[in-house]
């Protein structure tokens, strides 16, 4: 595998940003167009942390899939109430300028979004917004609601939530709403909807959020899989469901070298 760090300019937010990208070797070097994951990072973190905290260069190593790993800030992946176009970017320029820079497919069955936390939700907006686009979404201990009920709604993050989104009262059922965007995109016919992976620790402070929304998913004509078990907000356990993430998408194995 080859691993490059990509510094180019984003019109969409009228600055310079960054990607980390895995690349097969043999894609690179014959031009050969191998099938992508988009794999996005949480709130505090940026494109270089899934390389340094997990092992995901190895683990795509025998699956022949390239991985792109955007900055994306504390946007949550949306175009800010009060800041940058990051849904812009994210959706639209960063799949171009990456299948621009590198060998990569353009077909939907071989198009693929995960991410963790703050990440977790911008996979799962994108696939569920853009069902055309993606054929699997994994949401690893997903920050499914912005707003959260025990916040206080003077503070620092619910000011810091109503510039990425707006006023709170608008979240529920808007385009914002993993709920509704999953129900829409049930509903759009007749073109297929993204297989969904969904996990979350037990002991997570997000759990309780990421059985809703599967109880949700549960209602819908989605092809759903759901992981819990023992674990928090942490790597340790990332670490350990991406690698089944990766088992599950629909990727060919390559033959083990000798």
């Amino acid at each position: 595998m080859a691993v490059f760090t990509c510094n180019f300019y984003a019109a969409t937010l009228g600055t310079g940003s960054t990607m980390t990208v895995i690349l097969p070797e043999q894609a690179a070097l014959r031009r050969r167009k191998v099938p992508v994951l988009f794999l996005l990072h949480g709130l505090l973190d940026d494109h270089s942390i899934w390389l340094r905290r997990t092992s995901i260069e190895r683990y795509a190593e025998q699956l022949n899939v390239a991985i792109v790993m955007p900055s994306g800030g504390r946007s949550f992946y949306t175009n800010m109430a009060h800041g940058y176009r990051y849904w812009d970017f994210i959706s639209d320029e960063l799949p171009a300028l990456a299948r621009a820079f590198f060998p990569l497919s353009e077909k939907r069955e071989e198009t693929f979004v995960a991410g963790l936390s703050m990440g977790g939700y911008g996979a799962l907006k994108l696939a569920l917004a853009q069902p055309e686009r993606y054929a699997a979404v994994a949401g690893l201990s997903s920050a499914v609601r912005a707003f959260m009920d025990d916040d206080d709604r003077t503070g620092e993050w619910y000011a810091e939530m109503e510039d990425v989104f707006g006023p709170h009262e608008q979240f529920a059922g808007s385009h914002h709403d993993l709920a509704t965007l999953a129900t829409a995109a049930a509903a759009a016919g007749p073109g297929p909807a993204p297989r969904i992976y969904l996990a979350c620790g037990q002991q997570d402070f997000l759990y309780a959020d990421n059985i809703a929304l599967r109880d949700h998913l549960h209602t819908l004509p989605l092809a759903l899989r759901w992981e819990e078990g023992p674990g928090d907000h942490s790597w340790a356990y990332w670490d350990a469901e991406i690698q089944k993430v990766l088992a599950w998408l629909p990727l060919r194995k390559l033959p083990v070298k000798q």
